[in-house]
């Protein structure tokens, strides 16, 4: 893993510098389209519909900043990556933003030279394991085959887990998710390891997911949210603040129902005034109009809304809110003010 992770350095390093010199907002102003890294296909988070459409929660984000930016929440184009080539795809500026299920850590925000802008998931990595396999903890896993995703945080986890419980295993490397869930399901491996929210969603999309068991075990810590490159604050703070819009809105009871009847004239909450541009000059501190947080909103609603309508407990792949609530509510969700 080691060795993976600073060959990745390496790499990205070296594309890092000329790249992060350009100013991203002006690239996409001028091209008229978010180019959005995304995951290859996780049904609820990223993943094209019947026709092609992308839709999920990490999807959400990039629509929301392409309507904030450009006014236009069709404006992307969605460039699938997997966990060996999102950064390099980062790094280059083949996209201007990566909104996939990312984990913020270190080296990424160090040594790989990205800026995390926020979270939007916080998570942690679990186990799935066939029903007849009878078994019911991560611990009674000795000996088995695991199918793993190459080029990512789950690769050590996975290596750490193992020794600190004194068993042995034998990884399955894959590629994509959909590789994983073949592998997994031709009974390649006797587990499937990522994170919790990712094996929910993979569970979802079997023919008899009643078959399978997530284990108990959450062995790590993985706050997912968007990056962007090093050297364009300007770009980050756009990407951090649409994304804190939708927290925001959520905690202040701005939603897709009633946005635009707030946004038409000032309320008695100086916050939601200042969220929405009815007072004050927040768009124009980050380069934007005063309506560009309103624009971010309406797309599909606040922060609540499309965790509920992607990935929520009355979706197929039923996530609770948990850590994900807001922080008045016992989650650790929490937005910066807007002041």
């Amino acid at each position: 893993m080691k060795k993976t992770v600073f060959l990745g350095a390496l790499t990205v390093a070296g594309l890092v510098g000329g790249a992060a010199a350009a100013a991203t907002l002006d690239d996409v102003k001028a091209r008229g389209t978010l180019n959005c890294g995304v995951t290859t296909g996780l049904v609820g988070f990223a993943a094209p519909d019947a026709n092609g459409v992308w839709e999920g929660f990490d999807v959400a984000v990039c629509r929301a900043v392409a309507a904030a930016v450009l006014g236009d929440p069709t404006s992307v184009e969605f460039v699938p990556t997997t966990g060996k080539t999102r950064f390099t795809a980062l790094a280059s500026g083949e996209v201007d933003m990566l909104a996939r299920n990312t984990t913020w850590t270190f080296s990424r925000d160090t040594d790989l030279k990205f800026e995390f802008v926020g979270v939007n998931y916080y998570d942690g990595q679990g186990f799935m394991v066939p029903k007849a396999l009878g078994v019911t903890s991560a611990k009674e896993l000795d000996g088995a085959t695991v199918c793993i995703q190459t080029g990512t945080t789950t690769e050590l986890n996975l290596a750490d887990f193992f020794r600190k419980n004194n068993i042995s295993y034998e990884p399955v490397p894959i590629e994509t998710n959909a590789e994983g869930q073949q592998q997994y399901l031709a009974g390649a491996c006797d587990a499937y390891t990522t994170d919790a929210s990712g094996l929910a969603a993979t569970r979802a999309a079997f023919e008899n997911p009643g078959d399978h068991v997530i284990l108990p075990e959450i062995v790590s810590k993985e706050p997912l949210g968007p990056l962007v490159r090093h050297g364009d604050n300007e770009w980050g703070d756009i990407v951090r603040w649409t994304l804190n819009a939708l927290i925001s809105a959520e905690e202040l009871g701005v939603t897709s129902a009633n946005v635009d009847e707030m946004a038409s004239a000032p309320t008695n909450s100086p916050e939601i005034n200042r969220l929405l541009g009815t007072e004050g000059n927040l768009g124009e501190m980050i380069g934007l109009d005063a309506d560009w947080a309103k624009r971010a909103i309406a797309v599909g609603g606040n922060y609540g809304e499309l965790f509920e309508k992607n990935i929520g407990e009355n979706t197929p792949i039923g996530l609770a809110r948990g850590l994900n609530a807001q922080w008045t509510d016992g989650g650790i969700l929490y937005s910066p003010p807007f002041r």
